[in-house]
């Protein structure tokens, strides 16, 4: 397997805001809190770098960057609040208090950084492949709590000999997927009306919304944290040199495969309600659990990260800011997802969705309220041998955002919030509903999934690439 590649970093800046607003201090939901001890969340995109042409006549990266600055600190005006930094308040009379907020008046910046790497983009997108993604991401092993002193954003730009890499590191208790993209939409957007006019101010005039946060019904604005210092309930979890490394392979799905999964699994279950997601993360969650051999009689489990924006009545705006997700769980014996195949698969995740509606997520917080508690990565991964938890979504519009430089080769993630059962969804490049799966495992369950024929038959022939964590 080739060497990762050497990446150095250049330089680094921290972004403002080109019109900071001051803005009242944000409070965290319940949906947020919980996540306090997860790593930021990493997403990105690797683009081709232009050769000269008549319309791009002698690509420069130092204007390119400079120019991404400028349009990254236009955008932030309408999404000013990631420039600033957690807090917490803690008192003790006239009653105990310990409240974590967003403050966006505490505005250090969101950090930009430039490198540079030796690896061209045959090299990192190849069968040899050794998780040659993580270095061109930053704060890669920061827990969201770690928001009070480290930017909630960190933007790294990686010059390749033939491309760029513009990967993005975000506090995962500020946004979740569906607001990470919103913002490189917009950023993407705001960097291409600056080009179009020549370099003069830009102001911003995008069609994409801003930083929109509204009360969620049934939520205390203000929570109050049964703690007094951060160490009663902060873990931080690094890598174990002795630990097996735990295997990371990247598949595509055509839209033809996934029609015909999805048609499949409808004609099984005798209904026409199962999604191509849910179809898909049936697939993925019988493959994976058959090739761990598992005991029969063991239960076993899928996750999927759902958003409650239109689950709750009255629905949050399609727009806004946060990360309000639930984890939806799918549960069955190891007999029970093997023999009774892939419609009755999908149909218990189906079911586990469609119950998931504003009673459920209402009584989530409400229990959750009477009782808080933050979530450790120890517990997850300690759990994670015997169940698959699929993040990310193929729906998010990855593939729009272009910066200029044409649509990007492929979109990755990096090494945060990594285990054995880890599954993350991309749109697929092609488009027309195909996807692409991300996929972490121990190196002998990987080994018996490629065998598996159920799985080898869905996927595009040819169509994965090997990296290890």
């Amino acid at each position: 397997m080739a060497p990762a590649p050497t990446v150095t970093w250049v330089s680094e800046w921290f972004i403002k805001p080109s019109h900071p607003l001051p803005e009242e201090p944000i409070h965290l939901t319940p949906f947020e809190l919980v996540y306090l001890n997860i790593n930021y969340s990493q997403k990105g995109l690797l683009f081709a770098k232009p050769p000269p042409s008549k319309e791009i006549n002698n690509f420069s990266m130092s204007a390119f960057l400079d120019d991404l600055r400028r349009s990254l600190s236009d955008t932030l005006t309408k999404f000013h609040p990631l420039a600033g930094r957690l807090a917490t308040r803690k008192q003790s009379n006239p009653s105990p208090s310990y409240v974590i907020y967003l403050d966006p008046e505490n505005s250090p910046g969101i950090k930009f950084v430039y490198a540079t790497s030796s690896a061209t983009v045959s090299d990192i997108l190849g069968p040899n492949d050794v998780a040659l993604f993580h270095p061109f991401f930053d704060l890669n092993h920061a827990i969201n709590h770690d928001g009070h002193t480290l930017p909630l954003l960190s933007v790294q730009v990686t010059e390749l000999v033939d491309g760029i890499f513009i990967g993005g590191s975000i506090n995962h208790v500020v946004a979740d997927g569906t607001s990470f993209w919103r913002f490189m939409d917009s950023w993407s957007q705001t960097y291409l009306i600056l080009k179009s006019n020549n370099n003069n101010n830009t102001n911003n005039e995008n069609n994409v919304s801003s930083f929109i946060r509204t009360p969620i019904k049934g939520c205390d604005p203000i929570i109050n944290l049964p703690y007094t210092h951060h160490h009663q309930f902060i873990e931080r979890i690094f890598p174990d040199p002795q630990a097996v490394v735990i295997t990371e392979r990247f598949f595509h799905l055509s839209s033809s495969s996934i029609s015909k999964l999805k048609a499949k699994a409808n004609a099984e279950a005798e209904c026409q309600k199962i999604s191509s997601l849910q179809a898909v993360s049936a697939l993925l969650w019988r493959c994976i659990t058959r090739a761990r051999r598992l005991p029969q009689d063991a239960e076993t489990v899928c996750k999927l990260a759902t958003s409650n924006r239109h689950r709750l009545n009255p629905p949050l705006p399609g727009d806004y800011f946060g990360n309000p997700v639930n984890l939806v769980k799918g549960t069955a014996t190891v007999a029970d997802l093997i023999s009774n195949g892939l419609g009755w698969a999908a149909l218990q995740l189906n079911e586990a969705i469609r119950k998931h509606d504003d009673t459920a997520v209402k009584g989530w917080i409400d229990s959750w309220c009477k009782s808080p508690s933050i979530v450790k990565l120890s517990g997850i991964f300690e759990q994670s041998n015997t169940s698959v938890t699929i993040g990310s979504s193929p729906r998010f519009d990855m593939y729009a955002c272009d910066f200029g430089l044409g649509k990007a080769v492929a979109t990755r993630s990096g090494c945060a919030n990594k285990a054995d059962g880890k599954i993350t969804l991309f749109p697929g490049r092609d488009g027309a509903g195909s996807m692409g799966v991300e996929i972490c495992l121990l190196p002998q369950y990987m080994m018996d999934l490629e065998c598996d024929q159920e799985f080898i038959t869905t996927i595009t022939q040819n169509s994965y690439e090997d990296r290890s964590i």
